[in-house]
């Protein structure tokens, strides 16, 4: 931990070092560039000529689902953090991110980014509303596109070629959303819900039902 950084965290409000800002940049792109392989069918997707033509547009919607999954998702954690006096700052697992490169391209997500760190002196109900965080930022985020697609569902908003509609951008935003923060909340370390258990079962428990729920509401209804 750098004291001196904890010192103008306290003063200053919310910092980025310019390491952070650059493994926040790179992360983006690259968990940006492994969604919009998967959303075009994999390496065999990106084979075919309907895989190569959707790839700008696709790179648009992974790019809109990272930043409001991943990237508030950190951030949320950061800021709660600074708030609390703390020094945090995100860091880059490199190794994750190639990997989601590649599982990307078989047709399976699975991304191991990252990760907030956070120094300083904290209490057990603090670190766990910083670990509530991210989820519920997720949670609230996935809910605010689970309501905006049931609204304009009846309405067919062509945005994009090859039967991409808005409604269904709504959609794949609010499920990416939710799936994230309800992974987050299973109560193994080191994901969130360890965390927000030991603090409060309670707060644990309406987080999981809320996921749940939104989860199904997007299925069933």
């Amino acid at each position: 931990m750098a004291w001196p950084e904890l010192q103008r965290t306290q003063t200053g409000g919310y910092r980025f070092s310019r390491k952070e800002l650059s493994e926040i940049g790179v992360s983006v792109l690259i968990l940006t560039l492994a969604f919009t392989i998967f959303f075009s069918g994999g390496i065999d997707g990106l084979a075919t000529e309907l895989g190569r033509s959707m790839f700008a547009y696709l790179f648009v919607i992974s790019f809109l689902a990272v930043l409001t999954a991943f990237f508030f998702h950190e951030m949320a954690h950061k800021f709660l953090a600074q708030r609390y006096g703390c020094w945090a700052e995100y860091s880059y697992y490199i190794i994750g991110l190639l990997f989601a490169i590649v599982t990307s391209m078989f047709r399976i997500i699975f991304a191991a980014p990252g990760a907030v760190i956070i120094g300083g002196p904290i209490t057990e109900a603090e670190n766990g509303k910083i670990s509530a965080a991210g989820p519920a930022t997720n949670l609230s985020i996935g809910a605010i596109f689970a309501v905006i697609y049931f609204a304009s569902r009846p309405f067919l908003i062509p945005v994009f070629p090859h039967g991409l509609d808005l409604a269904g951008i709504f959609y794949l935003l609010a499920w990416i959303n939710i799936v994230l923060g309800g992974f987050n909340l299973i109560p193994f370390p080191p994901l969130d819900g360890s965390k927000i258990y030991r603090w409060n079962v309670a707060v644990y428990v309406l987080l999981v039902l809320a996921a749940v729920g939104m989860f199904a509401a997007l299925y069933l209804l």
